[in-house]
């Protein structure tokens, strides 16, 4: 039996995942927590937007999520033997890039910075950098208008050269101390091949590519003219960064024995390239051309692919059309929307201060209402908008409050606000060419939220498959590590050995499309104009709401 590991590294804790890869049977896995900060992240008390991570907690949770995978996977199949494992393939949040030493130690492991928070990892939702996004923006917009276009004419917060800029203007001694910045996807596939030289990582075109303006079509990262620009240090830096970047066919190294003896593997078997977890998960989602991967979290990102064969057109407001970003020979197509899961968090855990058994009786209390019956109309900006409008200085909204409005009323118009945002996304980029037949979602709220299933498949008026895997990111880089260890000579023949689909459908109901549609215009109306797009007259938004309310209650 040859088995492969994947490591996935989300926003709260890290996963293992063993996998067989004859079948894509799951053998064992393991969660663990990040043990620093709140639930893993290290927050600011005097600005919201700052989000970090101690890269420490990645290395003992990668050691402590390996050994819980592997004694559940001795427990589920008595003929497992860690020898058995012949590769390791890696995903996490992104752009969550860390500053690190000429020994490609992270700064932040340096006595000197343990405590700085400008040493940490810049985890993906730190949006500190939004003055530097916007800077960037002009910047390319004036200089280098193709930088730019690739990654739908905007350039975010949540992406690197922001964050590394905002660094450079706020914390110049952390800059100053650190030899080069690597990415979370592309830092711990070099540690575990015991890499010590920054300009020696294998770095992943998926993260280059979408968040760091790469591309082979002007040479690899941004020319030190237009970096000067922005900054002459970035200019600088860029000498310390990399050169090239590699799809998922290329591996990132080998286990070195010191890594090998920590996780209890045999030293020397492949690792994967690193890609950002929804661009691995898109992989264990079976995605092919023509099927949209929704990977529905804490915040929700959307992959699909084309084939490099073809001509795709720049799409307005996305996160980039990257070569090779998720499967080697086909663009990568990503949007996404910077909160979902945070949404529901938020509101039932810090506004209405309960646990899961409120989140439950929410879901049940909502579930009984029909659509446009409470009222309500939210947008689901409260972690700034990703897709289409590309700014992280938006926030939330509920529209249509009343004296005798639910908190169920509340829940339920917060997950219709983020399917709504959904459908924006699949009409954008299918208003661009891109095909969409299928879509299939992955992630813990597609596993166990029926309601937010349905309404996602109502709002958008499609379909929603769910991934056959629990653990679609974990399963991704799983598969991507059964190619490189050369299990399966390439990624169609992977996917199709190792992945596929759950039975159930969500299907959209005709009894809800009309109302669905009058609310999705309502949304777009608020959507435009709060969001800069064009002057709307809001006048009658909230009677217009009422009237569907009405029509509702009939």
């Amino acid at each position: 039996m040859a088995v492969t590991l994947g490591l996935d590294y989300g926003t709260n804790s890290v996963r293992a995942l063993i996998v067989d890869c004859a079948n894509g049977r799951e053998i064992g896995s393991c969660v663990v927590d990040y043990p620093s900060g709140h639930q893993g992240v290290l927050l600011d008390d005097r600005d919201h937007n700052l989000a970090r991570q101690h890269p420490g907690d990645y290395l003992v949770g990668a050691e402590r999520a390996v050994s819980g995978a592997l004694a559940a996977a001795r427990q589920s199949d008595l003929g497992f033997h860690p020898d058995q494992i012949i590769g390791i393939g890696v995903d996490s949040t992104g752009s969550s890039p860390l500053p690190v030493d000429k020994n490609n130690q992270a700064l932040a492991l340096d006595p000197r910075f343990r405590d700085t928070l400008a040493a940490q990892c810049w985890l993906w939702k730190d949006h500190t950098g939004h003055i530097e996004a916007a800077l960037i923006t002009e910047k390319s917009r004036a200089l280098r208008p193709q930088y730019v276009a690739k990654c739908g004419n905007t350039y975010s917060s949540e992406w690197w050269w922001s964050k590394i800029l905002h660094c450079l203007n706020t914390s110049p001694e952390v800059f100053d101390a650190a030899y080069s910045w690597v990415e979370l996807c592309d830092w711990v596939p070099a540690v575990l091949a015991g890499v010590r030289d920054p300009k020696a990582i294998k770095r992943g075109v998926c993260a280059a590519g979408h968040k760091a303006m790469y591309a082979e079509d002007w040479g690899g990262l941004p020319d030190k003219e237009f970096l000067c620009a922005l900054n002459p240090k970035l200019a600088d830096l860029r000498d310390r960064l990399y050169d090239k970047a590699y799809d998922a066919a290329t591996p990132a190294g080998k286990l070195c024995a010191e890594w090998a003896r920590r996780l209890g593997l045999r030293e020397g078997i492949a690792i994967a390239i690193g890609e950002f977890d929804v661009h691995y998960g898109a992989i264990g989602c079976a995605v092919e051309e023509g099927v949209l991967v929704k990977v529905i979290g804490t915040s929700t990102c959307d992959c699909a692919v084309v084939s490099a064969q073809k001509t795709v057109a720049d799409i307005p407001g996305i996160c980039g059309i990257v070569k090779g970003a998720i499967l080697p020979g086909f663009y990568g197509i990503e949007a996404g929307q910077s909160a979902v899961g945070d949404i529901f968090k938020w509101w039932v855990e810090v506004v209405c201060q309960g646990d899961a058994a409120l989140h439950e009786q929410f879901t049940a209390e909502a579930s009984q209402l029909r659509p446009g019956q409470s009222g309500l109309l939210a947008l689901d900006w409260n972690n700034g908008n990703r897709t289409i409008l590309v700014d992280q200085r938006l926030t939330g909204l509920i529209l249509g409050q009343t004296l005798h409005t639910t908190r169920a009323e509340i829940y339920r118009a917060l997950i219709e606000a983020t399917a709504f945002g959904a459908r924006a996304i699949l009409e954008r980029i299918e208003e661009y060419g891109v095909p969409v037949k299928t879509v299939v979602c992955a992630g813990g709220i597609a596993e166990k939220n029926q309601l937010l299933m349905q309404i996602y498949a109502d709002a958008t008026g499609r379909e929603m498959r769910v991934a056959r895997s629990a653990q679609a990111c974990a399963l991704g880089s799983a598969v991507a590590a059964a190619v490189v260890a050369g299990v399966h000579p390439d990624f169609a023949t992977a996917q199709k050995a190792m992945t596929g689909w759950k039975d159930i459908v969500y299907k959209p109901r005709r009894a809800d499309k009309a109302a669905y549609n009058k609310l999705y215009k309502l949304y777009m109306k608020l959507y435009d104009n709060l969001g800069g797009v064009r002057n709307v007259n809001l006048g009658r938004v909230m009677k217009d709401l009422l009237e569907i309310k009405d029509n509702a209650t009939k």
